[in-house]
């Protein structure tokens, strides 16, 4: 099997912040979601970053001294933002020999202009909603415009599909940065009252029992542009947090790449927590760490599918069968496809995706962590990137090239 091979690449600057340890360098983090697109010259790739720099209370009280931060690792999923004015942007790569260059950074935008953030939307009965806080202990506001993206893909006429964990909702961009849509779950919409952006209360309300920080992650357009498929990057908390923490499903949508509107659903098994070996070795691991970060569509229609935990990765291909029943789809019906998990959905004879192991980091342990980007090249060949958190604890963007057995 052929080795793989970083490429070479450098952060593009972002701030320095004075902390009593020391400087928080800080760069722009693009690589959250990859896609290629049609008609764009050889070599050029797209990328999307998360909400912006953000961290938790413990890592800032340790690695920066922030010591009244500690306190706030009692709140369920808080995070920290250094830069809460920073928000997701696009961005577009060239690969070009053995290196990755920028060719451009967009900050996503409304259509009049006003930059999107990184805060949370405001929050919603019976939705799990995100706390973020500034360096200094002050609780931040909630936005309408507020997006947490992870997942990217473009479509034929030039615009892409955004995905983004906090609503979970998914925007329609233009190459520029302009979103032009927003679709939500329905029954949401007053969550985004004010929006200058156009809401399409058009999503199934179950995306609503998504778990904290755990929304759309991966997105990926059929071969022939008609099917945009979106999972989430884990199982949902539904009906509740204990049957997301014992899930070994994750939902993957079929939706019409035009409209946005719900075509199907298909369940996607995880790895056992095991399974994952280089976490397994550096410590404890559970069932609620195993997420899907990323996906890709083959020419044959397949999907390829990136899941992991943080030091191991796992790729497949997947190939999309039978759709599940409609009831599991109804935010009422129990039990649940979270609750039923592998063995039930097989004691029923109900459809379970089958996979193909392509490749592991586990078999390639010069590969960094915290893969989230993904795209195939004409060769078959994967490029791969992980996702650096802006630098928050001193990662740097890594691009990979990855052999496909």
């Amino acid at each position: 099997m052929p080795n793989p091979r970083r490429l070479h690449w450098t952060d593009v600057p972002l701030a320095t912040l004075p902390t009593p340890r020391g400087t928080m360098a800080l760069h722009r983090s693009l690589t959250s979601g990859l896609c290629r697109r049609a008609g764009d010259p050889p070599g050029v790739f797209w990328g999307v970053g998360d909400r912006g720099p953000n961290l938790g209370p413990e890592d800032a009280a340790a690695r920066y001294g922030l010591d009244h931060l500690a306190h706030l690792a009692a709140l369920d999923g808080v995070k920290i933002m250094p830069l809460p004015d920073v928000g997701p942007a696009l961005a577009r790569f060239r690969l070009e020999g053995d290196a990755v260059l920028i060719e451009a950074v967009m900050p996503l935008r409304c259509p009049a202009g006003t930059p999107l953030s990184g805060l949370p939307p405001p929050r919603i009965a019976g939705a799990e909603t995100e706390s973020v806080f500034a360096l200094d202990g002050t609780p931040l506001p909630t936005s309408v415009h507020g997006a947490d993206s992870e997942g990217i893909a473009a479509r034929r006429d030039g615009l892409f599909w955004i995905a983004e964990e906090y609503g979970p909702s998914l925007l329609l961009v233009e190459p520029d940065g302009t979103v032009i849509r927003r679709l939500v779950p329905r029954g949401s919409a007053d969550r985004f009252a004010g929006s200058a952006i156009p809401i399409v209360a058009s999503l199934p309300p179950v995306a609503l029992t998504r778990k904290l920080n755990r929304g759309f992650e991966a997105l990926a357009l059929s071969p022939d542009d008609a099917v945009l498929y979106a999972a989430f990057q884990s199982p949902l908390a539904h009906p509740d947090r204990a049957a997301h923490d014992a899930g070994d499903l994750v939902r993957i949508w079929a939706l019409d790449a035009d409209s946005g509107n719900f075509l199907a659903e298909y369940a996607y098994p995880l790895d056992p927590a095991g399974c994952f070996r280089r976490d397994a070795e550096a410590g404890p691991v559970s069932a609620s760490d195993v997420k899907v970060s990323e996906m890709a569509c083959l020419p044959d229609g397949r999907l390829l599918v990136l899941e992991r935990i943080t030091l191991s990765t796992h790729f497949y291909r997947v190939r999309l069968g039978e759709a599940l029943p409609a009831a599991l789809l109804d935010p009422t019906h129990r039990p649940t496809l979270e609750q039923i998990g592998q063995a039930g959905m097989q004691a029923a004879g109900w459809p379970l995706l089958t996979k193909q192991l392509v490749a592991s980091t586990d078999l390639l342990s010069q590969v960094c962590g915290d893969l989230e980007g993904l795209i195939v090249l004409g060769d078959g060949t994967l490029l791969a990137a992980n996702d650096s958190d802006y630098g928050t604890e001193g990662a740097q963007t890594q691009f990979w090239l990855l052999p496909a057995g």
